[in-house]
């Protein structure tokens, strides 16, 4: 059970955390059958964890901050990562009169949470803040901000160079009170125990093991919020989801329609879209990976479907080699790549690439031109079963090839250590699933983040480096026309696709589980207004939308 971008457990499973890049791990859920019904008005929520128990820190700003935090907490604007349309919060909506400028319009009429009004100045000392205390600028605004100033209810970003994509990163910042924050002595060190907010929920009550939202009843879309109370368990206390009655969960459960969707076939639903790139990413700075031939050989000869299959159990597909996430981003799919970008395995083809990297097969075996077998290892986190299945059949498909493959897992922390480092030969990973092209395809082909191995990098991790990709990035990192973007897009998915920086296996999965018995409107394939996440601030879009069931 995971995203792209973290992955938070419900049972007990190793957490790992990737800089953004990150994939589904799957987890079963021990169901037993049966359900409780819950209070009238309140939703169990499986969306924290505890270790074993929970600290009480809502500080919006601490790695490891209640996931309730940003249930109370507002950005100016919400960011749908699964297409990334961006709906108004705090501010009503921003302009970029040129590319190094971004002004947001703050909303007028918003209260905190202890009554005092909200303004543009709780947005400018917000940023003052994260200025003077980088530790707690977790997503970098500062490396692309230069100065922000107020005029009148507009907040002005003045950016350090032509920057559209700035805009989603800014947007996406919580806001914290300036006339309670100014007090604080060391915001670092803050846990913002009596948090006070601008979002639908306050902190109720807390314990070791469970805390309560209730409902803001100052809220300034309350009508639009139905929940009158959230009920958020630690995770690790075994809680079953099914057993529980749980309202919304984000879980891979094995066999799911027999499991949440059996325990009660008239209410409980769910929703897994993709939500990452599952690759194998190629350490290009060693040979034979450093030779394009060699990847596109080892492309040719994986079969995406079955290895998308015995991972996740069917329930993603197998990826295409255009470095998006379908259908989400099908808009930017570029109509030059061969059959948009699917790679169907062709032994043939490989054996042709792996010819001409200097590789032939020699009865079972690929060889060199000594007549050595070829053999690398490929690393997995130790724990994330769904991962070790897909290698599995990565292994198995390349041994077919005449190639020697052993698989590395060690513990999460020592695999984040080495996948940062570039200490691997492939290693699993994953990319994708920001909501910005721009930073999606940014964070895999920049040679900004190729540092030399053993030099600790945040993105890259494959280290690929082209003066002409960066040029491309940066020309669809200044421009703001929706054409010459799908263009440049164009041309970035043609070099994941001709170039295999990474080799896209499979679709990672984003573990929506629903129960619509107390309340109605949960996203879904239809209707994918949110990804069915439940941190961050793509909860405000499901707390916003749902209704409740009818009596």
């Amino acid at each position: 059970m995971a995203h792209p971008s973290k992955r938070t457990l419900i049972t007990a499973c190793a957490v790992l955390s990737v800089a953004a890049v990150l994939a589904t791990s799957a987890c079963s859920i021990n169901v037993k059958g049966g359900t409780s019904a819950g209070k009238a008005g309140t939703m169990l929520v499986a969306a924290d964890n505890g270790s074993p128990t929970f600290e009480k820190n809502f500080n919006p700003y601490a790695p490891n901050k209640r996931v309730g935090t940003t249930y109370m907490y507002e950005p100016l604007e919400v960011v749908n990562t699964l297409d990334g349309k961006e709906t108004p919060f705090l501010a009503t909506g921003h302009t970029m009169p040129d590319a190094k400028t971004v002004v947001f319009d703050i909303r007028q009429g918003v209260k905190w949470s202890d009554g005092k009004a909200f303004g543009p100045s709780d947005v400018a000392f917000t940023f003052q803040l994260l200025k003077d205390h980088k530790e707690l600028d977790l997503k970098g605004v500062w490396q692309r901000v230069e100065s922000v100033s107020v005029d009148g209810q507009k907040v002005v970003f003045h950016l350090k160079s032509d920057d559209v994509p700035a805009a989603h990163v800014i947007e996406q910042t919580l806001i914290v009170p300036e006339h309670v924050w100014k007090s604080v002595s060391d915001p670092v060190k803050e846990t913002n125990a009596k948090p006070v907010v601008t979002g639908p929920y306050e902190l109720g009550a807390f314990s070791p093991n469970q805390y309560t939202l209730v409902k803001n009843k100052d809220y300034w879309q309350a009508d639009k919020v139905a929940a009158d109370k959230l009920v958020m368990p630690a995770a690790n206390t075994q809680l079953d989801v099914v057993n529980n009655g749980y309202d919304w969960a984000y879980a891979f459960m094995t066999e799911v329609d027999k499991t949440w969707v059996g325990a009660n076939k008239q209410h409980n639903s769910y929703w897994f879209p993709p939500g990452g790139n599952v690759s194998l990413y190629p350490n290009l700075t060693k040979a034979p990976f450093n030779d394009v031939n060699f990847r596109q050989g080892l492309s040719w000869a994986l079969d995406r479907t079955k290895i998308a299959n015995n991972a996740e159990q069917g329930y993603v597909d197998a990826a295409g080699q255009s470095g998006l996430l379908l259908p989400n981003q099908k808009a930017s799919l570029s109509t030059d790549l061969p059959d948009g970008g699917a790679v169907v395995q062709n032994t043939q083809k490989a054996l042709d690439f792996f010819a001409k990297a200097g590789y032939t097969k020699k009865g079972d075996s690929l060889v060199d031109a000594s007549g050595k077998q070829l053999s690398f290892s490929i690393t997995t986190a130790n724990g994330y079963t769904d991962w070790l299945q897909g290698v599995k059949t990565v292994q198995g498909q390349l041994k077919a090839a005449g190639i020697d493959v052993t698989i590395n897992q060690p513990q999460p922390a020592a695999y984040n250590q080495a996948l940062q480092s570039g200490d691997y030969d492939l290693a699993m990973g994953s990319f994708g699933g920001t909501g910005s092209l721009y930073d999606d395809f940014n964070n895999l082909l920049n040679s900004q983040f190729a540092t030399p191995v053993g030099t600790p990098t945040t993105s890259n991790f494959e280290r690929f480096s082209d003066p002409q990709v960066d040029q491309i990035l940066a020309k669809l990192k200044a421009t703001s026309d929706p054409a010459e973007q799908k263009k440049l897009g164009g041309q970035l998915q043609s070099v994941v696709y001709n170039q295999v920086p990474a080799i896209s296996l499979f679709y990672g999965g984003l573990w929506g589980l629903f129960s619509d018995k107390q309340f109605t409107g949960w996203p879904s394939e239809k209707n994918p207004y949110a990804s069915p996440m439940t941190w961050d601030s793509n909860p405000l879009l499901i707390l916003t939308h749902l209704k409740k069931a009818a009596a």
